[in-house]
């Protein structure tokens, strides 16, 4: 039974349905609802009149958050104040587009854990990682190593975030505060920093909710010169947040997206598997249609 009431004095049962237990042991709602965080790594450029030209200006700073809204603006600040209601984890997977096919990602469900097969909306497993431990990786063929490199193990991170000193892509100051988003986080170094939280959390029986994390960035410099961002964390354990009825609503509301979205993956897991299973027959069908195979019996 799935549940639907915060309750901070059964730890256990809360630390599992927040995503939370994997970190301790080692009215429906569309997707289009929730906001989208992410860090920017690029600036943003636009025009701005200097001693009565208009030149091209930087907007938006390199290594700011971004909260992508639903068929809306997008917003960004150089730091965010996030309160964590749940994580679940997932695979990915880029695809890049051939022969006029867009790309796309192939994505897995959300699961409390990746340490079981998580059915993808390509009709296979995992985005196709190859399932169980790889004693040897240096011995796969290169394009088993490719594919396992394409492949992004995500935490996802669903509350709400307030954006400090937030502007629009303008550069004029808007006001972001309390907005419900997710995070895919699947940057390597960022997963982890951002599950030293859970794990800190776990340990101290604190559920993530009742607390605020401050995020800032760092930069990262690239061989070629280029930059890319990594968030840095600041878990404020000195003020713990009492939980509201609309705290309470809200839950139910991040536990149903999560169930909606793996709906959706399943749904879309069954459809490709059946055309995966129907192109393999008719393979064979029409395999049997050319190859003719004479079978000589032996005569005692």
């Amino acid at each position: 039974m799935e549940l639907t009431t915060i309750d901070t004095n059964n730890y256990s049962a809360m630390a599992k349905a927040m995503g939370m237990a994997v970190e301790s042991a080692n009215t429906k709602k569309q997707s289009s609802t929730l906001a989208r965080l992410r860090i920017s790594h690029s600036a943003i450029m636009g025009e701005a009149e200097v001693n009565g030209k208009m030149k091209n200006v930087e907007v938006v700073e390199g290594g700011t958050y971004k909260l992508e809204i639903p068929d809306g603006p997008t917003y960004y600040a150089q730091s965010a104040i996030i309160r964590p209601f749940l994580q679940r984890f997932m695979y990915k997977k880029f695809v890049m587009g051939t022969n006029g096919n867009p790309n796309r990602y192939v994505k897995t469900v959300m699961a409390d854990s990746l340490n079981i097969d998580l059915k993808d909306n390509d009709g296979g497993f995992n985005c196709g990682k190859p399932a169980g431990w790889i004693e040897d990786y240096k011995s796969l063929p290169d394009a088993t190593k490719e594919l396992i490199k394409s492949i992004k193990r995500v935490r996802v991170i669903l509350g709400t975030v307030d954006l400090v000193n937030a502007t629009d892509a303008t550069g004029n100051p808007v006001e972001i505060s309390s907005t419900p988003f997710i995070w895919e986080v699947e940057n390597r170094d960022a997963f982890k920093t951002m599950g030293s939280i859970f794990t800190k959390l776990a340990k101290m029986k604190r559920l993530p909710l009742q607390h605020s994390v401050t995020l800032n960035t760092e930069e990262q410099k690239l061989p070629n010169g280029n930059s890319f961002y990594l968030p840095i964390t600041s878990l404020d354990l000195t003020n713990t947040i009492d939980i509201s009825q609309a705290d309470q609503d809200m839950f139910l509301d991040y536990m149903t997206w999560v169930e909606n979205y793996n709906t959706y993956i399943i749904d879309a897991y069954a459809s490709k598997a059946i055309s995966k299973q129907d192109e393999e027959l008719d393979n064979l069908d029409n395999l049997d249609g050319i190859v003719d195979i004479e079978i000589e019996e032996e005569v005692a």
